[in-house]
């Protein structure tokens, strides 16, 4: 079994995709994946081809079935090309966690259940904090929408395994506010999708004050946590 595993139920599927993280760098956040394919055989397939050059961590079944395909203090190639609050080279900085579903579909309860499970295991072992546990989509918004907006970010919050704010701020610039929660550059309507994903999943056209309020409001809770108020 590698180094940092997980609890003994969890199945050792090893990857040849990973290497070593870049710099000294440690995981210090958590990225969740959907894998857009329904079926847990062939995600492993893909995820441990090395023609594919992809993998993650962990990868979690609808029935709450727990892969690990990569060392945690390994480097794996799950999260691409993007960044967050400021961060580069996601791969170095995080674990990733893919939970097999098209992105069509809720998550069912077993699945979300492992989730937890995991992630508590994870944050208590790299002293990860909830404002650290991101989707795809949140550090990639021009390329990715998982883990999608039928993911159930209030209820990993509800376990403190993750953050949902609730409530307004004064108003301020959209975008500054974006920004401030940790969204890379990306076209407007590219963040506006993904705030909405994470924080507001029934919200469609244009920004509405409310989604403005709430945005300044995620933002200043954010930086509060991060040390930067």
């Amino acid at each position: 079994m590698p180094m940092n595993a997980a609890r003994p139920d969890v199945i050792w599927h090893p990857s040849p995709n990973y290497g070593p993280r870049r710099d000294g760098l440690r995981p210090q956040m958590v990225v969740l994946h959907y894998t857009a394919m329904g079926c847990a055989k062939a995600v492993l397939e893909r995820l441990c081809d090395p023609c594919t050059e992809v993998s993650a961590h962990y990868l979690i079944d609808r029935d709450g079935t727990c892969f690990q395909m990569v060392a945690e203090e390994m480097r794996a190639w799950h999260a691409g090309a993007g960044a967050w609050a400021g961060l580069s080279d996601i791969n170095s900085r995080s674990i990733g966690i893919e939970l097999v579903n098209t992105g069509e579909e809720p998550f069912p309860l077993p699945q979300m259940r492992a989730l937890e499970r995991l992630l508590a295991e994870l944050m208590a072992r790299w002293d990860i904090g909830p404002v650290d546990v991101i989707g795809h989509s949140d550090m990639a918004p021009e390329r990715k929408q998982d883990p999608g907006p039928h993911f159930d970010w209030r209820g990993l919050a509800r376990s403190e395994l993750a953050l949902w704010p609730e409530g307004l701020a004064d108003l301020v610039d959209f975008d500054e506010s974006l920004t401030r929660i940790g969204y890379p550059p990306a076209p407007e309507m590219d963040r506006l999708a993904a705030f909405r994903a994470r924080f507001r999943p029934h919200g469609c056209g244009a920004v509405t004050t409310q989604e403005a309020g709430l945005a300044a409001h995620v933002a200043e809770t954010f930086a509060r946590l991060r040390g930067r108020l």
